[in-house]
């Protein structure tokens, strides 16, 4: 199960992992929904672009712009969290939404923990699959630990100084 939109669903995307002994070039696609590596998906986009169902995945060190020509072509982009501390996957999400327009599902994948899916939703992720050993129900509640943002991001487009009306004190000279 993962959460997208909030809400718990079934997962029918398998995320292909490459092992040590695989490279990019020669690693064998199965059928059906299958979330790829950038890499995979460079090395092999003229025999990977037939299939309908496909989706890719970055890793926290590589760029969006290498898939800015096909960023459109995928119903599910995700990005890999290596470790809670590692933070640029948020980079990498908000410029595949802002910078390269993509409206898919952006998912976050890997050590994605209860305290990061407020942050995430933020910057445009909308589908989360929380680590293996957590729970995911509460995950779920994350999304609750704040009631308002103060910042600008890809949710918000105003601070929330624009966002407030304010009273005027009327002097009373």
């Amino acid at each position: 199960m993962i959460i997208k939109n909030k809400t718990l669903v079934e997962d029918g995307w398998q995320v292909l992992r490459l092992s040590d002994q695989e490279t990019a070039e020669k690693v064998t696609v199965h059928d059906g929904k299958v979330i790829v590596p950038l890499k995979v998906w460079l090395a092999q986009r003229d025999k990977l672009q037939q299939r309908g169902e496909l989706g890719v995945w970055f890793a926290s060190d590589e760029r969006p712009e290498d898939l800015k020509g096909d960023v459109q072509k995928f119903q599910v982009i995700a990005v890999d969290f290596p470790k809670f501390s590692d933070g640029r996957g948020y980079s990498i999400a908000y410029n595949l939404r802002a910078r390269l327009g993509y409206v898919g599902e952006l998912r976050a994948i890997g050590d994605v923990l209860r305290d990061q899916l407020f942050y995430m939703q933020r910057v445009g992720f909308d589908a989360f699959a929380p680590r293996a050993d957590r729970d995911i129900h509460d995950a779920l509640k994350g999304f609750e630990d704040f009631s308002e943002v103060y910042q600008t991001s890809f949710d918000q487009k105003q601070p929330l100084f624009r966002r407030v009306q304010r009273q005027s004190k009327s002097s009373s000279v």
